[in-house]
This record gives C-alpha cells, sequence and structure tokens, in this order.
C-alpha cells in the first residue's frame, strides 16, 4: 500500500514516521514546495520507502490513502489539482468540513481528521470522520493507521469541533497549567529545571496512572489525599476557586471559534 502526502510538514513526518514503524511494507509519496520538508519527511518515513513527486496530481494519482496535510488557507488552491482522484482522502485541515472537500473532489471518499502536535512524539489524541462516501472498510482502515500514531477515536462530523477544543487546542492550555506549576516551584526555591523537570513528571505520570490503572480523576484525589494532609489543605484552595468553569469557558470558545471557522 501507498500512503501520499500533500505536505511534508511537522504532522504529515510525524504521522508518516508512525505509520512506516507499524507497517514495514508500507510505501510514501509526497510534494510539497519545499525540498528541505521533502528530505525531512524522507527520513522520518524512511529513505529507502519514501519518493518525491513532481505534482500534487502524481501524489494523488499514486496514492492508495491521501493525506492532505497543508494548511487550511492553502487548501482551496490545492483541492483543483486533485479533481480527478478516486482514492480514500484524508484532511488534516483544520476547519475545512468534508462537503467543502468533497463538493471539488467528487469521485473520491473523504476521511476528516483533527490530529495533535503530541503526535510528534508518538503520543497523538485524534478525533476523525467519515465523508458520506467513505465505506466502513475505509473508516477501519484509517482508524489502524491512526491508532499507530496514538489514540484515535471516530465520531460524527460535528464533534470535531468539541475533539478540537479538548485534543486539537488541548495541548496549549496543558501546557499553560505546566507553565504556572513550574513557576511555582520556582517561587518556593526550586531551579527552573528543576522544577520543570518535576512537574512534567507529574504531568505524564498522572496521565500515565490514570489510563494504565483504569482509575476515575476522583479516585487518584482520594488516593493522594491523607486526612488532613499536604493535599487536602491545597485542595481546598483549589476547588474553592472556579476553575471548572475557567477550563469550560476556555473549552467553550475555543470550540465556538472551530465552527466560525468551517461556517
Amino acid at each position: 500500500m501507498t500512503i501520499g502526502f500533500i505536505g511534508a510538514g511537522n504532522m504529515a513526518r510525524a504521522l508518516a514516521g508512525a505509520f512506516a514503524s507499524a507497517d514495514p511494507d508500507l510505501r510514501f509519496v509526497a510534494s510539497d514546495v519545499s525540498s528541505e520538508q521533502i528530505a525531512r519527511f524522507a527520513t522520518a518515513s524512511g529513505a529507502d520507502r519514501a519518493e518525491p513527486a513532481v505534482s500534487n496530481a502524481e501524489v494523488a494519482e499514486r496514492a492508495d490513502i491521501l493525506f492532505l496535510a497543508v494548511k487550511p488557507q492553502i487548501l482551496p488552491s490545492v483541492l483543483p489539482e486533485l479533481a480527478e482522484a478516486t482514492c480514500l482522502v484524508v484532511s488534516i485541515a483544520a476547519g475545512t468540513r468534508i462537503s467543502t472537500i468533497e463538493a471539488v473532489l467528487t469521485k473520491a471518499r473523504v476521511v476528516r481528521v483533527m490530529p495533535n502536535t503530541p503526535g510528534l512524539v508518538g503520543e497523538m489524541a485524534a478525533g476523525y470522520a467519515a465523508g458520506s462516501r467513505a465505506t466502513p472498510e475505509d473508516m477501519q482502515a484509517i482508524g489502524r493507521l491512526l491508532s499507530s500514531a496514538g489514540v484515535a477515536i471516530e465520531v460524527s462530523e460535528d464533534l470535531l469541533d468539541t475533539v478540537t477544543g479538548i485534543s486539537g487546542s488541548g495541548p496549549a492550555f496543558v501546557a499553560r497549567l505546566i507553565e504556572a506549576f513550574t513557576k511555582a516551584g520556582v517561587a518556593n526555591g526550586l531551579t527552573e529545571a528543576d522544577a520543570s523537570a518535576l512537574v512534567l513528571a507529574t504531568f505524564s505520570g498522572t496521565a500515565r496512572l490514570l489510563a494504565e490503572k483504569g482509575l476515575t480523576p476522583e479516585e487518584l484525589v482520594k488516593m493522594v489525599s491523607s486526612p488532613n494532609g499536604t493535599t487536602v489543605a491545597g485542595r481546598a484552595v483549589l476547588e474553592s476557586s472556579t476553575y471548572e468553569s475557567i477550563i469550560q469557558q476556555t473549552v467553550d470558545t475555543t470550540i465556538a471559534r472551530s465552527r466560525e471557522l468551517g461556517a
């Protein structure tokens, strides 16, 4: 099977690298305006398994599955070049609706994906949705591919805006929390390097503990909270604040903006 990429930037390289690691028989073809990006793409997916294409149309002709990995504002100029494509087309262009792509690519089956930046380290959290012509077999194939790069959940397209609010934009929000914890450590005597190391390990370790032990957040909170201990004292401050409302507003605003961009 040949996987094609139009656009060979960070996310394309992350996905191709994960796909290549999961299936040694896959081959890749890519196009990009930058020869440097193409060279990096070949390194990520395997120099002996990746080939450049002279045009976007050539990628579509050679690919069994074609990923549209260009910026949303560039996509309208790319789609007409792919009008004759008959392969399975996967768009990771944020905000661009499936119907917009299907209106131009009238012969292709279309799937839309909302990935996120932790895919760069194999920890992607993605949602994906079927277009009107995508088959159950298409969706199974895409689910297997995406799962090799992290977590992939199939949803209806209208829920991709919610996926954007939770996981698409989520890394920026989590990064702010990590930044705040790190600053608190520095303010209380730790070096920035030491505080950063401890906070990063705490966030990643907490996520892993919840996932691998099947704990709910509430169960973990109780596990850490000894009666009259330090955690209980800190929780009293956090849980009397409006942190839940702030997070809800943050996600809601992100979702609303995603809907605006896709209108």
